[in-house]
């Protein structure tokens, strides 16, 4: 752990990738207000690659408690450990009881958030949600920056994760990959469930238009998209590379910043590719852009004007999943043209 310090700031962060990347705004808001406060962040393991290449970020701080334990003897020397640290403030960014327990535990002065699950003696500052002020969620962990009261900024920076110019070359050296000239990455994968994914048989026929193109075409997520990426590559054919399951997160990271275009569902590798300011094609089918879109103006969302959509359901609850089947790959292909003329 990292030194002492009477003014240190602890940011209790998100479980998912893609709310990892959208808090970075809020990192950046605290580094303005406070220019000299070291910023840790407490976060589970999964998510930490990305704070790390967040410049605001000085030390990292991993969670190891599993999603609904209470593990409150594990919470209390946790938090003892944090209570060396002194800070002076924590930002409670989840909503849930348990993710305000430790930075009260750990008796840090001041404590902001939301209010949440029964959490008011929890947090010292806690804040009535406005969702019609702020209606996109990059807004509400950047308020959190603000004083309480503050009306919310009109603007907020884009968040940006930091990739060194040698570790593209090192990932692929230790994955047996040849960059090539063009490089377009799929990412298939959303953890919320089908309703979120272009159809597999789609992303294998934009690959199948973009190959004879000169475009290598790289397959990324976790081992959960597996049989998904393998079913892409199948109808594919040649020029189709699978990496799903075969990286980690921060090699994904390091291997978005190689592409020349990315293609991607609402997922946490959309917000990776969109804070690395790579080309990309969002796809948006039972969610909403207006919540939360890609931070980036190398983005371009696609999606379909239909009365169903969105509907924020895992599984089309209407069966005929049209937000994502009419959404063909030509329509793609004339969205990757507007932002890779050459494509």
């Amino acid at each position: 752990m990292a030194k002492d310090s009477v003014s240190r700031i602890l940011i209790v962060a998100p479980s998912w990738i893609g709310d990892a990347v959208l808090s970075q705004p809020l990192l950046m808001r605290l580094k303005q207000r406070f220019p000299d406060d070291p910023i840790d962040v407490l976060a589970p393991g999964w998510v930490l690659p990305l704070y790390r290449r967040m410049r605001e970020v000085a030390d990292t701080i991993e969670s190891p408690f599993a999603h609904g334990r209470l593990a409150l003897g594990a919470r209390l020397r946790l938090a003892r450990a944090l209570r060396q640290r002194r800070y002076a403030r924590a930002y409670v960014l989840p909503n849930s009881l348990k993710s305000a327990l430790l930075p009260w535990l750990a008796r840090i002065p001041q404590r902001v958030g939301f209010v949440g699950e029964m959490r008011y003696g929890l947090l010292t500052d806690a804040r009535r949600l406005d969702e019609n002020r702020l209606p996109r969620m990059v807004q509400r962990f950047a308020h959190l920056a603000d004083s309480s009261g503050v009306p919310p900024p009109e603007a907020l920076p884009e968040p940006r994760l930091a990739v060194g110019a040698d570790e593209a070359r090192a990932v692929c050296a230790r994955l047996g990959l040849t960059e090539p000239a063009r490089l377009a990455c799929f990412c298939p994968g959303a953890e919320y469930g089908p309703a979120k994914r272009w159809p597999p048989q789609h992303f294998a026929a934009l690959a199948q238009r973009l190959v004879p193109r000169g475009w290598a075409v790289w397959l990324l997520g976790s081992k959960k998209d597996a049989a998904i990426g393998a079913r892409i590559a199948q109808i594919a054919g040649g020029g189709v590379r699978d990496l799903t399951g075969a990286t980690s997160l921060d090699d994904a990271v390091v291997l978005l910043s190689r592409a020349e275009l990315v293609v991607s569902n609402d997922s946490g590798l959309m917000h990776v590719a969109a804070a690395l300011e790579r080309p990309l094609v969002a796809l948006y089918g039972s969610s909403s852009p207006d919540f939360t879109p890609p931070l980036s103006s190398q983005a371009r969302i696609a999606r379909l004007p239909l009365p169903c959509s969105p509907c924020f359901e895992r599984v089309c609850p209407l069966g005929h999943f049209d937000c994502m089947m009419r959404l063909t790959p030509d329509r793609i292909l004339e969205e990757i043209r507007r932002l890779r003329p050459d494509a």
